[in-house]
């Protein structure tokens, strides 16, 4: 016997077994059929009723053609099985629809092995069949159940995917819903908060990230958190954020990335808490924002002001800064510095020593150069003001 025939005849043992054999299962078929029904709902608990309606259909078309097909390969090995495949791989995703696992259908394939073995052997003995097809017989049975089974974990899988790919398919639109702007309508989001199986919090925020660190992120958000790509940046929306123990967990979310958290809101308004956390990421990637890790909108209100008109900011800084223009880099960095430590402190110079960490007389020093370079501008509310927002964008 050559090696592949060998092999083949370990996984389809099938293959070994006489013609005859086929003759001799055929004629025992309906019996053994309603022997397998019977004891299936005798000792399969899931099974326990009426064997009526789709669901008895399908289990005792399970059966029969499972006998049917055996002894089809019996009788021509290289027809294979791939006809009637469809019947165990739909019966595994009926397991799944329902809320099963595959504990049930797996112990009533076992039932279906044994009955049909013990039933078959009786019939070769009583035909004086020889000890060797009785044995290889065996082998065939359950080598031919694995191959069932695999097919309805087959099955099985192919419904769960498509059941996580609906939702999260449904919680993408939840997202876009929530974002929108204007709001949508408390009865819309309520709607498509429950398609997606999401209980609806009084109180949400969301937050930004990379698209690329989206995975690093999503690997460590909260169960009851939403996460998803909203026009190629990452999106997470994380439900009560103030809750207990929130915190924590939104801080390990940007443990290996920058995440930038947007204010708590309403659900109704979670797209503005959204367009906060968006700005705060670009300001970080562009510099405007320093700080990687957890960054909240609310720390940098600001700055994302700042950040939020760009050519008025732009203006306002050439206007403002023009008499640093002639000095130095190196000076102009001294004054720039001290300017906003000015502005800051209202021209107290021991609080101005303090921040710029200088001596109070090096400080008064430079406060006497920046009336000379600003003159009354620092003592004008709006001018002085101006002056502070160029400086703030400048840093």
């Amino acid at each position: 016997m050559s090696k592949k025939l060998e092999n083949r005849l370990d996984s389809e043992p099938w293959r070994g077994l006489p013609l005859e054999v086929a003759d001799l299962i055929e004629p025992e078929l309906p019996a053994i059929t309603e022997e397998i029904l019977a004891t299936i709902a005798r000792e399969v608990p899931e099974y326990e009723r009426p064997l009526e309606g789709r669901f008895g259909r399908g289990i005792r078309l399970g059966v029969n053609q499972a006998l049917l097909q055996f002894v089809a390969l019996i009788r021509e090995p290289d027809a294979g099985r791939e006809p009637g495949r469809e019947v165990y791989v739909e019966l595994g995703r009926g397991e799944q629809r329902v809320g099963r696992t595959l504990d049930a259908l797996q112990a009533a394939y076992r039932v279906g092995a044994r009955v049909a073995w013990r039933r078959i052997a009786e019939a070769g003995q009583r035909a004086n069949l020889d000890p060797e097809p009785l044995t290889l017989m065996a082998d065939a049975i359950f080598a031919y159940i694995d191959e069932l089974s695999a097919d309805s974990v087959e099955g099985y899988a192919e419904a769960q995917a498509a059941v996580e790919d609906l939702r999260r398919q449904r919680r993408q639109e939840l997202v876009t819903l929530l974002l929108r702007r204007p709001p949508a309508s408390a009865a819309d989001v309520a709607a498509a908060a429950a398609a997606a199986e999401w209980k609806l919090p009084q109180r949400l925020a969301a937050a930004a990230c990379s698209d690329g660190d989206l995975g690093a992120i999503a690997g460590r958000a909260p169960v009851d958190a939403l996460v998803t790509v909203v026009d190629g940046t990452g999106c997470v929306i994380v439900p009560d954020p103030a809750g207990p123990g929130r915190r924590e967990e939104i801080e390990r979310l940007a443990a290996r990335a920058t995440l930038a958290l947007g204010p708590e809101t309403e659900p109704g308004e979670a797209g503005r808490s959204w367009a906060l956390a968006t700005s705060l990421l670009g300001a970080a990637a562009t510099g405007v924002v320093t700080g990687s890790g957890l960054l909240c909108a609310e720390d940098h209100l600001a700055d994302l002001l700042l950040a939020g008109n760009p050519t008025v900011t732009s203006l306002i800084a050439v206007r403002r800064l023009a008499p640093l223009e002639n000095l130095t880099e190196r000076a102009r960095e001294r004054m720039h510095e001290t300017a906003l430590a000015y502005v800051r402190h209202q021209g107290n110079a021991v609080a101005m020593a303090t921040e710029l960490q200088v001596h109070p007389q090096t400080a008064r020093y430079r406060l006497t150069r920046l009336r000379e370079l600003f003159g009354e501008d620092l003592d004008n509310p709006d001018a002085r003001f101006e002056l502070e927002i160029a400086l703030r964008a400048g840093r």
